[in-house]
């Protein structure tokens, strides 16, 4: 069986580990230089200096390479990652179309330094029907699908191929679906980005992003902004975040299975104005996500009538914790308006699902719902 038979259990533990040599660890610790031994031609030698390369990246780079099928590029962020992407690829006069619902920070990277250079930035709502025609004439368009923290579904194989006839470039934030749960690059996207803080690293204690790139060129084009730009990713930091992928199927069975359980019961209720997961059949994006998606990920979103009461449903809950991030073995919740810029209820409750008994969490959510509506 070839390595790109294997199911994503397999692929996940073993993506990226060297050959086995005899006395040595299946993952080599993390490598700690600036300079590296050199002596004659800098070409000679696979690592000249620690801005240029190191072993622990390589490592962690191939495994994601052979999840998401392209070739990627490590960054110290997950906005790192965007501005390696958008930054040197646009210039006065061409035009960025992005979902004006995405990520906040690639929209505020897009309006306050993009648009000041003199790129045309387009923002359309991810779900809605004039995406398309909007992408006629782009330079570049950046697709986030599941999109945050709405979790509208776009369809990427019609805009990827709408983008390419136009002869633009299309990036996909793939951090909500995971490459366990969506390969863009399979769609014809020319690069996937991700912020490796959330599910691939799964324990929110690091932070890193990364780009994986169809062409080897951008690959390098990638490795040539982060030289110049010293965006360079710590070696500890990606050598824990290589050891975590072992568990990323682990972790996405038992948390999925738990969102899809929480999602329904939250369906059911009545006190809550709506409930937002694309392993719903009710849910808007469902005929869609599951066309093109193997997973529906962890995040659960759902309205409560008030502010007030939204902030009186994270108080009471113990085993979710108040926080802004995603994608870790602890189950975590925010009233996303409490940010401004996102396009959300008062009481809108964004939730990331961890790995908890699923009877424990979504009995703590349904009590903490019931000290909620009762005051």
């Amino acid at each position: 069986m070839a390595d790109s038979e294997y199911r994503d259990g397999t692929r996940v533990v073993r993506a990226g580990l060297p050959e086995a040599d005899q006395g040595t660890p299946f993952l080599p610790g993390p490598t700690f230089a600036a300079p590296y031994h050199l002596s004659g031609p800098p070409e000679s030698s696979d690592y000249v200096y620690g801005r240029y390369g190191n072993p622990t990246l390589t490592r962690y780079e191939s495994a994601l390479g052979e999840l998401e099928g392209g070739s990627a590029v490590v960054f110290p962020s997950g906005m790192a990652a965007v501005a390696a992407v958008l930054l040197p690829r646009l210039r006065p006069g061409d035009v960025l179309v992005a979902p004006s619902d995405c990520y906040m920070g690639v929209r505020s990277l897009s309006t306050s330094h993009l648009a000041e250079r003199g790129v045309e930035v387009r923002l359309v709502p991810t779900a809605d029907p004039g995406f398309a025609d909007a992408i006629d004439g782009a330079s570049f368009v950046w697709l986030e699908t599941p999109s945050n923290p709405g979790l509208d579904v776009c369809d990427l194989r019609l805009l990827i191929d709408r983008a390419h006839a136009t002869g633009a470039l299309v990036a996909v934030d793939n951090t909500f679906a995971t490459p366990l749960g969506q390969r863009p690059l399979e769609l014809g996207a020319d690069f996937s980005m991700a912020s490796a803080s959330k599910y691939l690293s799964g324990h929110a204690d690091l932070i890193l992003g990364y780009v994986c790139a169809r062409e080897p060129a951008e690959a390098e084009a990638l490795v040539d902004w982060r030289i110049h730009a010293g965006s360079v990713a710590a070696p500890f930091e990606v050598w824990l975040a290589h050891r975590s992928l072992a568990t990323l199927d682990v972790r996405l069975e038992r948390e999925c299975s738990t969102a899809q359980a929480l999602a329904e019961r939250l369906a059911a209720r009545d006190d809550l104005e709506s409930v937002r997961y694309p392993g719903l059949p009710s849910d808007p994006s469902h005929k869609l996500a599951s066309r093109q998606m193997t997973r529906f990920g962890t995040i659960v979103c759902f309205t409560l009538p008030s502010e007030e009461q939204a902030e009186r449903f994270l108080a009471a809950s113990r085993l979710v914790t108040e926080a802004t991030s995603f994608g870790g073995v602890h189950s975590s919740a925010e009233r996303r308006g409490r940010w401004g810029g996102d396009a959300v209820a008062p009481g809108f409750i964004r939730m990331s699902v961890g790995c908890e008994h699923p009877d424990d969490l979504i009995a703590d959510v349904e009590q903490a719902l019931a000290v909620a509506a009762s005051r």
